[in-house]
């Protein structure tokens, strides 16, 4: 990047990938309903089949979001946080549903101290020495 361009902040993927094995005649007959032009491709065929499934199941998940106290969506943990947590000699229990980030300046002997444990249903994205500190924890 040139010495003049300044990056406002770093953007976070919207999205992970993941990989499946799907038998032959599944998969033959996702192509099927991709070349009869009722999906684009493979991916938003499979993107449609998994929100039709939450979709089906939304109750029973806002249900299991409410009873395990998940936050909802991104939750970012910034040093200064952290820091803080640590200064009212607390601990912090992470539980999200969706996407937890750890700011990429905390320390992982800082993440030990600050955090008792981690439940990420989704991603965590932090660095490798934090997600190695953190691996007993359940993170």
């Amino acid at each position: 990047m040139p010495s003049n361009v300044r990056e406002l902040r770093v953007r976070t993927p919207e999205s992970e990938k993941i990989t499946i094995n799907l038998g032959f005649v599944d998969l033959g007959h996702i192509d099927l309903l991709v070349n009869e032009r009722f999906y684009a491709n493979r991916t938003d065929f499979i993107r449609t089949a998994i929100r039709n499934q939450l979709d089906r199941h939304s109750d029973a998940t806002r249900k299991s979001v409410a009873r395990k106290e998940l936050a909802l969506g991104l939750r970012h943990f910034s040093k200064a946080e952290l820091d803080q947590v640590l200064a009212d000699g607390q601990q912090l229990d992470i539980r999200v549903l969706g996407l937890a980030t750890i700011a990429d300046d905390v320390t992982p002997e800082l993440a030990r101290a600050a955090i008792r444990s981690v439940e990420v249903l989704g991603a965590l994205h932090a660095t490798s020495a934090v997600k190695a500190a953190l691996a007993d924890r359940g993170g």
